[in-house]
């Protein structure tokens, strides 16, 4: 009689043990060893930023040349997204993001060689974007997983979407600071912030190489990889309805605050333009990472409506932009940047929040590419503005881009209010 309790006692004292002895999965640790390399992916794809007034000033680059090269790498990201997600369902997570942060390095060698060469610096920026379009799909992917049981049993429900988005912004961010302050001040501009991150990349790749994979043989996908580029999720109803027409304003609202605004008051700052657009960046991209934390509030607080929420502050943001197009001051360029990054922050995690809701485990790398994908196709924005400047001045095209997106408010407000 006495045997069963004994028993039990004995096993739960050896789980306990087990528990005790098994490193940090299980707590919650695991997925803090993706963090660095999509944190230097994302600064991978960002630090070129604030660097767009350099290669115009000194590499004599027109202005729609530099603008073409920021957005080059949507080239490299929109495929890195797709291809890496299905590669990822059927190979496992860390082979795919191991592979990304090597495209990445040898990209940002190809760019500290090519100031002179428009066409290796088109090479680098695509190779930094099948990078930034590697962490988006797989790493956000592999984080989500980590952040769930059996190797998290303590996040969140929203923590799936908020670490990796997090990760991403506070990467864009630190990558375009360090960056700009290496060009303001330090020696070869066009060189050393290239390096600095491609050292800090291989210190990266090290660190993922421990991280445990989360897609075991069994649950690996065993179609052919481009059978995964197939994704029936986009034909969800709540993906069309909110994901579409929201989605493209999240990098939209970020490719206007940190690389028009500067443009815009240039001829005000001369020399500090560099700075000046560094500062920009960060803002930006701090005020979407602190308020990214507040989205599920927003969510209870707007009964599921954060969405709508981020894109009210879009709007309000893109028709303070024509404002600041008009006065040409650096203080209202500011307040611009806060407010397009409190849009973007909002925005990014809503939207993430959605797909990772519809989406099945066996999807959700696919959907989770193709989200971003559209999101940033937005970041082509400032390109198709910058060559529209011939014909139309900042101060009308913004005032249309504010139009189109309060459009999209109304499609979007009309859309939650018939899923509520």
């Amino acid at each position: 009689m006495t045997s069963e309790p004994a028993t039990e006692t004995a096993e739960s004292e050896a789980a306990t043990t087990k528990r005790q002895e098994d490193p940090s999965p299980r707590r919650g640790g695991a997925w803090l060893r993706v963090v660095p390399a999509m944190f230097l992916l994302a600064w991978g794809g960002n630090h070129f930023t604030p660097l767009v007034h350099m290669y115009e000033e000194d590499g004599g680059y027109a202005v729609w040349q530099a603008n073409l090269l920021l957005g080059m790498y949507v080239g490299g990201l929109i495929p890195g997204l797709l291809v890496a997600s299905a590669l990822s369902d059927r190979r496992g997570r860390k082979p795919i993001l191991i592979a990304g942060t090597i495209a990445a390095i040898i990209g940002s060698v190809l760019l500290g060689l090519g100031f002179d060469l428009f066409w290796l610096l088109c090479i680098g920026r695509v190779l930094a974007g099948i990078g930034v379009g590697v962490a988006m799909s797989v790493g956000t992917s592999w984080i989500k997983e980590l952040s769930a049981p059996p190797f998290d049993n303590r996040a969140g429900i929203t923590a799936g979407a908020r670490r990796p988005a997090l990760t991403l912004t506070v990467g864009f961010a630190i990558g375009a600071a360090v960056t700009g302050c290496l060009a303001q001040w330090g020696p070869l501009p066009e060189v050393i912030p290239y390096a600095v991150h491609g050292l800090l990349s291989i210190v990266a790749l090290l660190i993922v190489l421990t991280a445990p994979e989360t897609l075991t043989k069994e649950r690996r996908s065993v179609q052919h990889w481009w059978r995964g580029l197939r994704i029936p999720l986009v034909g969800h109803r709540t993906f069309i309805r909110l994901i579409i027409p929201a989605a493209p304003w999240v990098f939209a609202a970020a490719g206007v605050a940190y690389a028009v605004m500067p443009a815009l008051v240039q001829d005000e700052l001369g020399e500090w333009t560099t700075l000046f657009a560094t500062v920009l960046t960060v803002v930006t991209l701090g005020a979407g990472a602190l308020v990214q934390n507040l989205v599920p509030r927003i969510n209870r607080w707007t009964g599921g409506r954060a969405l709508v929420v981020g894109l009210t502050l879009m709007t309000i943001g893109m028709a303070l932009a024509v404002v600041a197009a008009l006065v040409a001051n650096p203080i209202v360029v500011f307040v611009v940047a806060i407010v397009l990054g409190i849009a973007y922050g909002i925005c990014v995690v809503a939207g993430l929040v959605i797909v990772q809701a519809i989406a099945e485990p066996k999807d959700l790398a696919g959907i989770t590419g193709v989200y971003y994908s559209l999101a940033y196709s937005g970041f082509l924005l400032p390109t198709v503005l910058a060559g529209l400047l011939p014909v139309m001045p900042y101060s009308i095209s913004l005032g249309a881009v504010a139009l189109v997106c309060l459009l999209s408010l109304g499609a979007v407000s009309l859309a939650s209010k018939g899923r509520a």
